[in-house]
């Protein structure tokens, strides 16, 4: 069967369309024949879902979003299954980029017209599919080519060329051959009178194969990133240096190699030092541009948000034109919360329309902050004094259509007891979320539902009562807890003020409380604002008190756990919280953490942006670390992750038809099943940044949970290790004496 190599046979000519995906959605561009479905109907719907990225795996989250989905198209295959491809999706919302698209096309449309440039020049670059328009004037473009699996980026193996790993990283690569036919390549675009302008390392795929085949055949490379390129007349060698000079290619062997594959013959001197003077040009540009973004970046960012309106990604809809300040807010369903379209000039206008409510807020936060601050220091005294038992790691969820039973595994593999289902009061059918929490308490899990409010709800506190009364009666046999508000200080969740949150509060918790034995959590302060939490705490315009003390504590801002803010790391957060419950006018003095995750890095599923989001790896750490530090005091009864299932923060992935379970699954899994019954009995002293703490696991072992928060860290232990585990439980062999430690966590058994 012959290799599937991406690209087209023969260059088919293309043909244009014009489609309305949705009510004043509609799109305009071109698409292969051969790939088009069999009318305009079913290319709407498939166009539909092919620039949605619910479904897809991030490629790259840049300037530019790429993701990576199905194409849903039968006419490709000849039968009923879908084809990879890969989506660039870019955005046309600024001025410039208005501006370029009526001038210039969009970025889509140039890379579309490139892509075909490059194939009928014979270098090869990803099959083009799809070119697909807005036709809203800052509306977003799609550039749509085939997926090619089993490649590498380029930037990777020069990466371990100049560093001499190579042939350790890059087995089946031959440096030589590659590096000549990456020459000759690139030589065929630019006499084909084609720059690529954006000629960088990542922009060349090489093919996983063995590429030293005694057949003297050429490695395999693809270009990619062609929205730059120009199409026109051969470029002089000025030109043709600028483009060769962005490769990562610094060894003066691998260079002239390089060169000699480039020009067919070797360099002359001339060539060769022009090539060289712009490459240290572009990397000491690059240095400098770097230097300056860092110092600038947030200062500039800051200023942007405080004039411009908030961007969004493509997916999200847009605010009514004619709404007011408050009511510009709409769901996003890829991260599963509200977005706010008005920016902070907008939002500071708002806030100073309850100038007196606000004041009142602040007077009431600096009355009860020195006495909750005393309770602090009594507390921190008090630290790891007595074991804490293991209280039970708990998970939220929404319900997933999809595959319900799967979702049910999910939880039971997960080994957790404890579950908060999130419940939006705005809709009107609950039936899915009721089939789950009917199924999730016949298991006997111990059930807590979230009573989110949005700007409707808050608007119309009648809907909101009726909304209780249904949910109240439909969810009160399965379960005894509910969670009263959801990031109240977040004006995106429709609280403007405590007066607004406190009216839906006594509401709801009036209804809730006709069922004897229920427990009312709240407010749902988000992030770690004492402020806040103070204010909505000692309220005194109500007689509503909560049962417990419920906080979305992410420190996701702030890195790793152990990391400080205004003083406080995650044990020190979990402390004063308590101490806020415990000096409460509106609490009986416990606490829970009824929400906290670290997103990833996984383009608009993420939730709080690229600045702070991680990979698989450091979240399944962080998730431990959490767990431990924050049980560890004693002082927050529950911790809930948000949630099961979900791109771009889960403990689950939704992939293709599959769930595929990440680390941190496996590390919350092994943290419930080996400390359930258990006892955590404090730290030991360690030289930073190692962290050592003692427990007691559900079976009676005595042990030490050791890693390093910052980087490797070597450290003698107390006691001698009869045996030890990793983050998800699998066995280590560890050496005798001292032993060295990362950042994920390991379980050693000790000697008494």
């Amino acid at each position: 069967m012959e290799k599937d190599t991406g690209q087209p046979s023969t260059l088919e000519a293309v043909e244009p369309f014009a489609v309305e995906v949705s009510e004043g959605n509609a799109f305009r561009g071109e698409i292969l024949p051969s790939w088009r479905p069999v009318d305009d109907g079913e290319l709407a719907r498939a166009l539909g879902e092919l620039i949605d990225p619910a479904g897809s795996e991030t490629v790259h989250w840049g300037r530019n979003y790429l993701y990576r989905t199905l194409f849903p198209s039968p006419a490709v295959t000849g039968g009923g299954e879908a084809v990879e491809v890969v989506v660039k999706q870019f955005r046309n919302e600024s001025r410039r980029q208005r501006a370029e698209r009526r001038w210039k096309g969009s970025k889509a449309e140039r890379s579309w017209r490139a892509a075909w440039a490059f194939l009928e020049a014979g270098v090869a670059t990803p099959q083009p599919v799809l070119l697909a328009e807005s036709e809203r004037p800052d509306g977003p473009s799609y550039f749509v080519c085939r997926h090619l699996a089993d490649t590498v980026e380029a930037r990777y193996f020069f990466r371990a060329l100049n560093e001499g790993t190579a042939a350790e990283g890059f087995p089946s690569i031959d440096p030589q051959r590659l590096l000549a036919a990456l020459g000759r390549t690139l030589r065929r675009m630019h006499d084909a009178g084609i720059r690529h302008r954006d000629m960088s390392s990542g922009n060349v795929l090489i093919e996983e194969r063995d590429n030293k085949n005694p057949s003297g055949e050429d490695p395999t490379l693809w270009i990619i990133d062609l929205n730059r390129a120009r199409v026109g007349k051969p470029p002089g060698k000025a030109q043709r240096s600028r483009d060769l000079c962005r490769l990562m290619i610094f060894r003066p062997q691998d260079q002239e190699t390089f060169l000699t594959g480039y020009w067919g013959r070797e360099p002359s001197a001339a060539e060769r030092r022009l090539y060289l003077t712009y490459q240290r040009a572009f990397l000491a540009k690059n240095r400098t541009k770097n230097a300056v973004r860092q110092r600038t970046r947030g200062i500039v960012q800051w200023l942007r948000d405080l004039v411009l309106p908030r961007s969004a990604h493509a997916h999200i809809p847009a605010a009514d034109p004619a709404a007011e300040t408050r009511e510009k807010v709409v769901w996003d369903h890829l991260s599963d919360q509200p977005h706010q379209h008005a920016g902070k000039l907008e939002k500071l206008g708002a806030r100073l329309g309850d100038f007196p409510q606000h004041a009142a807020e602040a007077r009431t936060a600096a009355t009860v902050l020195p006495a909750a601050r005393k309770r602090y220091r009594e507390l921190v005294r008090e630290l790891y004094h007595q074991p804490v038992e293991w209280p039970g790691a708990g998970v939220c969820l929404r319900p997933w259509p999809a595959a319900p039973e799967a979702l049910l595994a999910a939880v039971r593999d997960l080994a957790v007891r404890r579950v908060l289902l999130r419940l939006h009061p705005w809709q009107e059918d609950h039936s899915e979320e009721l089939a789950l929490a009917r199924a999730l308490a016949e298991e006997g899990y111990d059930l807590t539902f979230s009573l989110p409010q949005n700007r409707e709800l808050v608007r119309d506190p009648e809907r909101w009562r009726n909304a209780i009364e249904r949910i109240a009666e439909q969810f009160g046999p399965y379960g005894r807890s509910f969670q009263i508000g959801q990031a109240i200080n977040r004006s995106k969740w429709g609280v403007w003020n405590l007066r607004e949150f406190y009216r839906l509060a006594e509401i709801a918790a009036a209804i809730l409380r006709r069922r004897p034995g229920v427990e009312v959590v709240g407010p749902g302060v988000i992030d770690f604002e004492i402020h806040a939490t103070a204010a909505a705490l000692n309220w005194r315009h109500t007689d509503l008190a909560f049962d417990a003390l419920a906080s979305l504590l992410y420190v996701d801002r702030r890195g790793a756990p152990e990391n400080r803010q205004i003083g406080f790391d995650t044990a020190g957060k979990v402390t004063f919280l308590k101490a806020l419950a415990e000096t409460a006018r509106n609490c009986r003095g416990r606490s829970w953490v009824t929400e906290v995750n670290w997103p990833l890095w996984e383009g608009p599923h993420s939730p709080a942006g690229r600045g702070v989001s991680v990979d698989e790896e450091t979240q399944a750490n962080f998730l431990s670390r959490y767990f431990l530090l924050a049980f560890g005091t004693g002082w927050v009864e529950r911790i809930y992750w948000w949630q099961l299932i979900a791109r771009g923060y889960g403990l689950v992935s939704p992939e293709s038809g599959r769930l595929r379970r990440r680390p941190s699954f496996e590390a919350l899994a092994f943290l419930e099943r080996h400390l359930r019954g258990g006892r955590l009995l404090g730290p030991l002293p360690a030289a930073d940044p190692a962290c050592l703490l003692r427990y007691e696991s559900g079976s009676g072992t005595s042990g030490i949970i050791a890693w390093s928060k910052d980087g490797e860290s070597e450290v003698a232990l107390p006691a001698a290790v009869v045996s030890a585990m990793d983050r998800g439980g699998k066995p280590l062999q560890l050496g005798r004496g001292k032993i060295s430690l990362g950042p994920s966590p390991v379980f050693l058994a000790v000697e008494e």
